[in-house]
């Protein structure tokens, strides 16, 4: 029979072993919806899911004049590389909105 003391320090580093793990995953960014990555007729359909357009990891939004740029994009390269079309720019991000 395992003594009391023993049983707690058990439960505790069950726990702590358990504890990194649940942080690890709620502070992933989420980037995309864990679905597979779909090509969209127009921005329009495009902008329905991805409400500020959606680029490559690092892309940079290219503005000219006084605009700001767009960084709330969603990054994920599978679903840019299926929207390339609607990249008009050539700037890496897909039907980018504010």
């Amino acid at each position: 029979m395992q003594t009391p003391k023993f049983l707690a320090t058990l439960a505790v580093a069950a726990v702590l072993t358990v504890l990194p793990l649940q942080a690890a995953q709620a502070s992933a960014p989420a980037s995309v919806p864990a679905v597979a990555a779909k090509s969209y007729k127009n921005c329009t359909e495009l902008n329905k899911v991805y409400k500020h357009g959606v680029g490559k990891p690092g892309a940079k939004d290219k503005v000219t004049g006084t605009s700001k740029p767009v960084t709330t994009f969603t990054k994920s390269a599978a679903v840019y590389a299926k929207n390339t079309k609607s990249d008009r720019d050539k700037d890496g991000i897909a039907c980018e909105k504010r």
